[in-house]
């Protein structure tokens, strides 16, 4: 039973707010298992990139449902700490649940990483797995978290990089546009699973909020979508429930959904071997010091 109650929907980041506690959060948390499954590849590449050390103290921004958060915390150890921060009820609340069933000593809280006073240089180390790409005013967001971090502190990021280079959502939902009404083109930059897609403007916003030794490198690998004895029918239930397509799909009528549905189908099953489906993830891996 879900006990953590929503965040208040005010600030700049309100309407994520609004969004991440509605039935997409608890939808991310029910598919929690397929999808960290999916992103473990970012998760490790991540941490290998943060090189946390014992004792260290960590920030896991936009934590979900507390994948990193845990792999953080086993590598800081029992003297250090790792807590994970999201806006998203559902998630924290599956999160803490986690960390019950696993034994775990990672903690989590229910803020806006963007507004939350998390105290002067409490950390050395903020880390994110796809959770840094929602803020509405990314610059002041960076900036404010840059105080939390100590002064030798560093960050570690993962973010996607165009939706073009990612298999993944560009396969499913270009098969499915041809049976959707017109998108309105997104936004370059607007808050969203792609808003870093561009590394220069992301180390334009890191040098605005302070930070200092950016590198920002590509990193790709597969994914797998679904697997077992009907590969195709997971992925498309995960597909049609989590990312890009199920926000197209919203309010639709059913007869666009099975029109869209039969052809996402149909996509998928194109990619399908060795009883998995498998696609391309494309991501930057970004680290910088305060």
């Amino acid at each position: 039973m879900n006990t953590t109650s929503p965040l208040a929907a005010t600030g700049p980041n309100a309407d994520q707010i609004d969004y991440w506690n509605s039935d997409v959060g608890e939808r991310w948390a029910r598919f929690q298992d397929r999808l960290d499954g999916m992103l473990q590849p970012f998760s490790a590449a991540v941490l290998d990139v943060a090189g946390i050390e014992p004792g260290e103290r960590i920030l896991d921004i936009g934590c979900g449902c507390g994948a990193t958060t845990f792999d953080a915390a086993a590598k800081t150890g029992a003297s250090g700490r790792a807590l994970g921060v999201d806006i998203s009820a559902p998630m924290v609340a599956r999160a803490r649940a986690r960390a019950t069933e696993l034994g775990s000593p990672a903690e989590f809280m229910l803020a806006d990483a963007a507004a939350h006073d998390f105290g002067a240089s409490a950390f050395d180390l903020l880390v994110s797995r796809f959770g840094i790409m929602f803020f509405a005013e990314p610059a002041a967001a960076f900036t404010h978290m840059k105080r939390a971090l100590a002064p030798s502190g560093r960050v570690a990021f993962v973010c996607w990089r165009p939706m073009k280079e990612n298999g993944w959502v560009s396969v499913p939902l270009f098969a499915a546009l041809p049976h959707l009404p017109e998108q309105e083109p997104p936004v370059p930059g607007a808050p969203g699973p792609f808003a870093f897609a561009d590394p220069e403007r992301f180390r334009g916003i890191l040098k605005e909020a302070g930070y200092r030794d950016i590198a920002i490198d590509p990193f790709d690998t597969e994914l797998t979508l679904g697997k077992g004895p009907d590969p195709v029918a997971l992925a498309l239930e995960q597909t049609l429930e989590i990312g890009p397509l199920s926000r197209a799909l919203k309010d639709q009528p059913e007869e666009i959904r099975a029109r869209t549905t039969d052809a996402v189908r149909e996509a998928l099953a194109k990619h399908e071997a060795n009883g998995e489906i498998r696609l391309g993830g494309a991501v930057w891996l970004v680290s910088a010091r305060a």
